[in-house]
């Protein structure tokens, strides 16, 4: 294992904060003067942000790390961050602006726009950067061992379930939105029947995977911390539970799908009282 340039990868970790800062603060001039005011595309910039942050460090790393395992990362990154943009823009467009923004702004003390940018767009920014430990880290040093050759191969396999189970779970829900029939009704088939949010489960997958990625050498285990929390936003912050905390008033069914589905982890459904026969759902 060949030693760590703790200096090249402390300017990483430094350069990186200053380009996450001048996204959001892009993005939020952006969502101020072109867009009136509206602060929903900071949703688009979560993903898109990440493939910057790949992208810096992959220049910034250049000659510090294996180029084939520096490549992957940023690849793999960046094919998170761009789907994920691009879902989130194609979802939001045509529609007002997100309600959990109003309500948000609605409450803010003084200037609104300074309060967005104090609240959503620096307090993402600095989650943002964290989060993204993993693919800096793995960026750097050189894993020509066993245990290199296996946070690859477990790494990527992980990778690939958590973008499998975000893909088809997004194209499952917005084919089941698009049909007028299913208003107000509870989505329940396909991957949403084994969990309520495969696309959550997905991006935890996703993120444990670029962490194994980064356990090549001693300060990949820094990244350990970044996968941690993101996986706990998903399931007890921003993610689930705070979907899950208005959806039931919309989706009066929500309540027994709850009953008999896992909340993260992809589990067989239980049967209760109120589920019909898979038969019976025509």
């Amino acid at each position: 294992m060949s030693p760590i340039p703790w200096p090249a990868l402390l300017t990483n970790l430094w350069v990186t904060a200053l380009v996450v800062a001048v996204v959001m603060l892009a993005a939020w001039a952006f969502g101020v003067w072109a867009r009136g005011g509206r602060h929903d595309g900071v949703d688009v910039v979560w993903g898109l942000g990440f493939a910057v942050v790949a992208v810096t460090t992959l220049v910034v790393s250049a000659g510090e790390g294996d180029t084939w395992r520096r490549l992957l990362v940023t690849a793999l990154t960046a094919v998170w961050g761009l789907r994920l943009g691009g879902h989130i823009y194609l979802r939001n467009r045509g529609h007002a602006e997100d309600p959990r923004y109003v309500e948000l702004l609605a409450r803010a003390p003084g200037n609104p726009s300074l309060y967005a940018l104090r609240k959503v767009y620096l307090t993402q920014g600095a989650v943002m950067w964290f989060v993204s430990l993993p693919v800096q880290l793995a960026q750097y040093g050189r894993g020509d061992t066993l245990l290199g050759t296996a946070s690859v191969v477990l790494g990527v396999l992980v990778w690939l379930v958590g973008i499998g189970f975000e893909t088809i779970g997004d194209a499952q829900l917005s084919s089941f939105k698009a049909d007028p029939a299913n208003k107000g009704q509870v989505m329940d088939r396909g991957l949403w029947r084994y969990t309520r949010h495969p696309n959550y489960f997905g991006d935890a997958c996703v993120w444990w995977g670029l962490t194994l990625l980064a356990l090549h050498h001693l300060p990949g285990l820094l990244a350990l911390p970044s996968a941690a929390f993101m996986t706990f936003l998903l399931v007890k912050g921003t993610g689930a539970k705070l979907l899950e905390s208005t959806i039931g008033d919309r989706r009066p069914g929500y309540a027994d799908y709850i009953a008999r589905t896992s909340g993260f982890v992809p589990l067989p459904p239980k049967r209760t009282a109120r589920t019909p026969k898979r038969e019976d759902r025509g």
